[in-house]
């Protein structure tokens, strides 16, 4: 069952469209990118494949996208608009896992503690801008506080799988040949699908290890 709501928050109306499982165990919210919406692929693989698995799956539009705008606004105010929807994601009563993919891992991994978020699922979590490796954002990884999975692609310019600093803090699955979207090019040794498989298979994995 799929189904759309409003929520108003204090930077603006957000959007929620829930993805529904029959007997859900665990919500997974999950927002997009500064430059993208809930369009994107992974999200939509996440949203067509975890209800079969007992994960209802909440895809989150920040205001700014909902409003139109195509330039995403300061962090303070991504985070404040996910603080705001979050009681609707909470009000289930099922343990939420907070995500995103490229800012919205961003904003999940800064927020999950204050907003008590069972675990973060973090899908092409820019680790530092293009071409600039000293301005790392490990922090914000390594500062979620919960049981994080980080989808990382291994072409992806904001950090590729090898550069992101080792420890039990997170655990990290690679989608071969794949780009901060998870594009992959047509000579790789798998297909688009396949790389979208790789993606909703660990999450699978993962949440079902998380109940």
């Amino acid at each position: 069952m799929t189904r759309s709501e409003i929520i108003a928050t204090e930077t603006g109306d957000a959007r929620i469209t829930w993805h529904a499982a029959k007997k859900p165990r665990l919500t997974l919210a999950v927002s997009h990118g500064a430059g993208g919406g809930i369009e994107a692929r992974d999200l939509q693989a996440l949203a067509a494949v975890l209800p079969a698995h007992g994960v209802t799956v909440a895809l989150v539009e920040q205001p700014w996208r909902v409003a139109g705008k195509k330039l995403a606004p300061a962090p303070k105010t991504l985070d404040k608009g996910w603080h705001g929807v979050w009681p609707a994601l909470a009000a289930p009563g099922l343990p939420v896992i907070a995500g995103g993919r490229s800012a919205g891992a961003r904003v999940a991994c800064r927020t999950a503690g204050d907003l008590g978020a069972a675990a973060v699922l973090a899908l092409s979590f820019p680790l530092h801008p293009p071409g600039k490796p000293e301005k790392s954002r490990a922090e914000e990884l390594l500062g979620a506080g919960v049981p994080t999975l980080v989808v990382q692609g291994g072409n992806d310019p904001f950090g590729r799988p090898a550069e992101f600093p080792e420890g039990a803090a997170y655990e990290l699955v690679e989608v071969p040949h794949g780009d901060h979207g998870f594009a992959v090019p047509k000579r790789a040794d798998l297909t688009q699908d396949e790389a979208l498989d790789v993606i909703t298979d660990a999450v699978v994995k993962w949440t079902g290890s998380l109940a």
